[in-house]
């Protein structure tokens, strides 16, 4: 008995994906319409609720040493190796307290951190000062404010004779972020993947019985013979017993 309930278990859990194919086609409609409304909705909300942020970087060139003009192996790998104290000088509280009295910024040092990231490529002794804001002429004033300000603090801190620059901050025309194309589709496969969910599940939890082939898979009897019903007949069918109901 044991056996016969483990293999009817077994073939309840079986999943045709041939059927399941066939059972999304005939619902593509339901799918497709539900992709376009979840990347419309996406859409809408990236498009109006998500402030957009500009970009705009300026660098710097930085050295340990100048010697009359002339740069040794070992200078330009001392300068490398201490890129990374550098980025640590322009995100010092110095450098953004300066940046906030000077242009008058209504945000502290710290939440100015947020906006700005240092950038250092490597092998090189270019670093990049990176800042993000809701107006592209404020970023570009922001970044134009931390290189002048990290210049002055590098050289104080680490006795560098120089810093120069390398480009003037970028006033960007478009904004970084969000991404509304890429929220969209993402929106729309959201929906997909929901959409196509949601019918699986249900198609397996309606154990109603349907066609000739539900017969013999569920009950395991055969058919003897169907009886062939006219257009109409269901819908006529279904009226005579909700007016038995009513009466």
């Amino acid at each position: 008995m044991d056996e016969r309930r483990v293999n009817n278990q077994q073939e309840d859990v079986d999943i045709d994906l041939w059927e399941i194919v066939q059972l999304l086609w005939a619902k593509l409609g339901i799918i497709l319409i539900c992709c376009v409304a979840c990347a419309t909705v996406a859409f809408a909300i990236t498009s109006i609720f998500i402030t957009p942020k500009y970009e705009s970087v300026t660098k710097m060139y930085v050295l340990t040493k100048q010697d009359e003009g002339n740069l040794t192996q070992g200078d330009m790998q001392t300068s490398t190796y201490v890129t990374k104290d550098y980025a640590e000088l322009i995100k010092s509280r110095t450098v953004t307290e300066a940046v906030v009295t000077e242009l008058g910024l209504s945000i502290t040092g710290v939440e100015l951190l947020d906006k700005i990231d240092v950038l250092i490529p490597t092998d090189t002794r270019i670093v990049g000062i990176r800042v993000r804001d809701e107006d592209p002429y404020k970023a570009a004033e922001i970044a134009n404010a931390m290189r002048e300000a990290s210049g002055k603090h590098i050289q104080e801190v680490m006795e560098i004779e120089a810093v120069n620059m390398v480009e003037d901050a970028n006033v960007p025309r478009r904004p970084t972020s969000p991404n509304v194309l890429r929220n969209a589709l993402i929106g729309g496969a959201v929906g997909l993947f929901l959409s196509v969910a949601i019918i699986i599940i249900m198609n397996l939890l309606n154990d109603d019985i349907r066609t000739e082939e539900d017969i013999k898979k569920y009950l395991d009897i055969s058919v003897l013979g169907t009886i062939p019903l006219e257009d109409g007949s269901k819908k006529k069918t279904r009226k005579r017993m909700s007016l038995r109901r009513r009466g």
